[in-house]
């Protein structure tokens, strides 16, 4: 793994998933994907499924029976971590939960809040050759709890024509209402439009690889989206303390998702990127996505050496990493230096594994840069909030001359006028 001074790579890191933004061809690609399920619905997605995923299909939906089979296909390892992971999922975002609120500033006003979740959402699990069960409990969960009324999921076939039995499992477990065998930017396309067999929703959330991260762009607007999540990414902070084989092992588990995503390591102790430098060698050579994994430590990967922590925090935040591990001493110490990160795992027995599995808080994080403006997913992403504004009559009348005033100003007279009837008529009853 390359060692290098100076940050400057940072921003050739933040470049990387800018390269197909203008590349019409592709948009063509997915805008024609969209437009043939708006206009052909079900038998667009038959069809493509057949040429994109190389299966058959009679139907899009899963069965009951499909799901009772994928219940005794897994075993009761799997259960019983399933049954955990949910269970300290459920405990953090049950945390999130807002109330609506009220408030009484003066005499004769009532204004608040009120706080309803969507009424439907439709999750994007990956699926085909990988299974990511997790994905269902961090994007249903949180649905659910939120109070979504219609919970929908999408995703790619097997060859066999079956979903992953794991990813059946634990959708019914997190309380998915129905399943769709369908994949790529024409499952997005069917979640935000409808087709025969699948109704439309008013949200999408749910990672993805490129056709589906564009078809979510591009339906934005008609639903609302998580947001646009591009390669995984990781930034370990160490010092001459940190134990390099458990950093090493970090940055190879984010490495291993994609050729294109970024380990990063900041560093104070030269010895350290030395000692680490090789030991993400050797155990690169055992990995069984080493391939993978080798392309994106060439590419995206480095060890950055730095003179002080401050300047180390200073990376980070231009930066704004997906996953961020302080394997510092006294990490809680440096937590306020940090403004920019998706998820921050203390010390060196939080690894960002556990973030992904087992912790509880989400791992749909934020990435390429937009943990600088925006969050985990959360309950929150699930609802949405209504302002509520009450006024008396004399309340009304308190204000009204200066909403006339700025009324007036925009050149907006039919505000104003609005405004005026109502004092004429409060005026002249008075008056009477």
């Amino acid at each position: 793994m390359k060692i290098i001074r100076g940050a400057e790579f940072i921003e050739e890191l933040l470049e990387r998933d800018n390269s197909n933004q203008t590349d019409l061809e592709f948009d063509r690609n997915v805008l024609s994907i969209i437009d043939k399920v708006r206009s052909e619905g079900d038998e667009a997605l038959l069809d493509f499924t057949e040429r994109f995923d190389g299966v058959k299909l009679d139907r899009l939906i899963v069965t009951e029976e499909e799901i009772t089979e994928a219940e005794q296909a897994v075993t009761e390892d799997f259960y019983r971590a399933l049954h955990a992971a949910k269970e300290r999922i459920t405990t953090y975002h049950e945390a999130q939960k807002e109330q609506s609120w009220f408030l009484n500033p003066n005499e004769g006003i009532m204004l608040g809040q009120k706080v309803t979740p969507i009424d439907s959402v439709g999750l994007y699990v990956p699926g085909g050759k990988a299974a990511y069960p997790s994905t269902v409990l961090m994007n249903a969960l949180p649905a659910k709890i939120a109070g979504v009324g219609r919970i929908s999921m999408v995703t790619p076939p097997q060859r066999d024509g079956k979903i992953n039995p794991h990813v059946l499992v634990a959708a019914k477990e997190a309380g998915v209402d129905r399943i769709f065998k369908v994949g790529g930017a024409q499952a997005i396309a069917a979640l935000a439009y409808g087709t025969e067999t699948i109704e439309k929703v008013v949200k999408i959330t749910g990672p993805g690889n490129a056709y589906v991260a564009r078809a979510k762009k591009w339906v934005f607007g008609d639903v609302a989206i998580d947001m646009i999540a591009g390669p995984s990414e990781i930034c370990v902070v160490a010092d001459a303390n940190t134990n390099p084989v458990y950093a090493a092992a970090d940055l190879l588990s984010q490495a291993e998702h994609d050729e294109r995503a970024a380990a990063v390591c900041i560093t104070t102790s030269e010895v350290f990127a030395t000692e680490l430098s090789k030991e993400v060698e050797r155990q690169l050579a055992e990995l069984d996505r080493k391939e993978i994994a080798a392309q994106s430590i060439e590419h995206f990967g480095r060890i950055i050496v730095v003179d002080s922590l401050q300047e180390a925090f200073d990376t980070v935040n231009r930066l704004a990493p997906e996953h961020l591990e302080l394997m510092i001493d006294h990490p809680m110490e440096h937590l306020a230096a940090i403004r920019n990160a998706g998820a921050i795992f203390l010390g060196q027995h939080s690894p960002e594994a556990l973030g992904d599995y087992m912790a509880g808080p989400n791992h749909t994080l934020p990435t390429s840069g937009t943990a600088a403006f925006s969050s985990p997913l959360g309950v929150y992403d699930f609802m949405k909030k209504s302002s509520i504004i009450y006024y008396s009559e004399n309340a009304l009348l308190e204000v009204a001359d200066d909403i006339i005033t700025l009324a007036n100003a925009e050149q907006l007279t039919g505000h104003a006028n609005s405004i005026k009837v109502r004092k004429a008529g409060y005026e002249c009853v008075n008056n009477n």
